[in-house]
């Protein structure tokens, strides 16, 4: 069996001193293939640069604005900071680098609308309105440059399913995306899988107070759902407090193994299959 990583976050410092024996292990374990989704613009070249090395596993990326760096940015927004000059950088970025790295930039994100943190970062309700506008303008601008690409979209959310769900009703994109860290109930991620859309599947379903998730993981279609790890953040049940990795996409395997009928060689090609059809067809 072997498995992919689909949102790993290798470009943080917490990989800096090991990446390389991190890399050799995943080989080891049958990791694959690890995508590697940047969350601002400072780091896209740095998670391009992650695809060119030589290493002994597959690895690609995305390119986007993740909404935590929006709501940062909007403390103190310079005067040249707005959707319209950002979106012209994401696109010059797609195409300088695309053509020459074919089959390594895979999606658009991680984007999305984060009203959890737009509660806590904000003083009264101006503010946290404005925010939420900064959130939904900076998304809208991916799911455009999505459409005109035809690439899928890695898409973050926390309490946004409705205003998500209904952007992605609007821009119909043709090959979707994912829904990462999906937690939430089944007809929610139903609502998500009649679009087209995968769920990420990452260390929530390890905690067993994790009913809903676990409950909606387990009546989806097999064809619906993809391994993910959020490494440095989200680590298993057991584990919290340690930062996470990519070689817990094992942990997150073997427990939707418990929560699913199918046997786990069927549920390992099954899931390689939907990265394949939505990251590489």
């Amino acid at each position: 069996m072997q498995f992919t990583d689909s949102h790993c976050h290798l470009d943080f410092s917490a990989f800096d001193a090991n990446l390389s024996q991190l890399l050799q292990q995943c080989d080891t374990n049958n990791i694959h293939r690890i995508i590697v989704p940047a969350v601002k613009p400072s780091h896209w070249q740095r998670v391009i640069s992650l695809t060119e090395k030589i290493t002994p596993i597959n690895i690609t990326c995305s390119l986007g604005f993740h909404p935590w760096f929006v709501i940062q940015q909007d403390i103190n927004l310079p005067k040249n900071y707005d959707v319209a000059s950002q979106e012209l950088k994401l696109k010059q970025a797609i195409i300088d680098n695309h053509s020459s790295h074919q089959n390594k930039i895979v999606a658009i994100g991680e984007c999305g609308i984060d009203i959890c943190k737009a509660k806590t970062s904000t003083r009264n309700e101006d503010e946290y309105n404005k925010n939420i506008q900064l959130q939904e303008a900076f998304f809208e601008m991916q799911l455009g440059i999505a459409k005109e690409n035809n690439l899928p979209v890695i898409i973050h959310h926390c309490q946004s399913h409705p205003l998500i769900l209904a952007l992605l009703k609007q821009y119909k994109l043709a090959n979707a995306g994912v829904i990462h860290a999906f937690s939430g109930s089944y007809q929610q991620a139903k609502d998500y899988v009649n679009l087209g859309f995968k769920l990420g599947i990452g260390g929530t379903i390890t905690y067993p107070r994790a009913k809903k998730t676990i409950d909606a993981v387990k009546r989806l279609p097999l064809s619906s759902l993809l391994l993910e790890t959020d490494a440095p953040s989200m680590p298993p049940f057991g584990t919290q407090g340690s930062n996470n990795s990519p070689l817990n996409v094992l942990a997150v395997f073997q427990a939707l193994s418990v929560i699913r009928d199918e046997p786990a060689t069927m549920i390992a090609a099954q899931i390689e299959h939907n990265v394949e059809e939505l990251f590489f067809n």
